[in-house]
């Protein structure tokens, strides 16, 4: 697993240390599908999102995204730092998206933080 913030060469990052491609990524988006296949998952914190507004169970979504990607690399933006939302949808999305990457976290093999384009190895 990759974290970090926005902008910071996450995927770029993975994609050079696994020697893949464009096409071997998955992009999230506003698809509620637990997104399965691709060597790398990127952004997965938009299909969290995509979830939470369709009112879909995150845990169990989590559950078979985990079982059907064992050897995936899953890449998320760290939305956890800076002012919490207002808006209570957004609120609940900081808080899922937190939970998952401890989830998501403890099944790894490997969790790497990029910041400024520097990995860091968390595990």
């Amino acid at each position: 697993m990759i974290f970090g913030g926005a902008y910071q060469g996450k995927l770029v990052y993975a994609l050079d240390r696994f020697g893949l491609t464009d096409n071997d990524v998955y992009r999230c988006g506003d698809d509620i599908n637990v997104p399965i296949g691709k060597a790398i998952i990127y952004e997965i914190d938009k299909w969290i999102l995509a979830l939470i507004k369709a009112d879909a169970d995150t845990e169990e979504a989590l559950r078979q995204f985990r079982d059907g990607n064992p050897e995936a690399v899953v890449i998320c933006n760290d939305i956890s730092c800076g002012i919490v939302p207002e808006d209570v949808v957004l609120r609940k999305w900081r808080e899922v998206v937190g939970k998952s990457l401890a989830e998501l976290s403890r099944h790894s093999d490997e969790v790497i933080r990029l910041f400024c384009g520097i990995p860091t190895r968390v595990k």
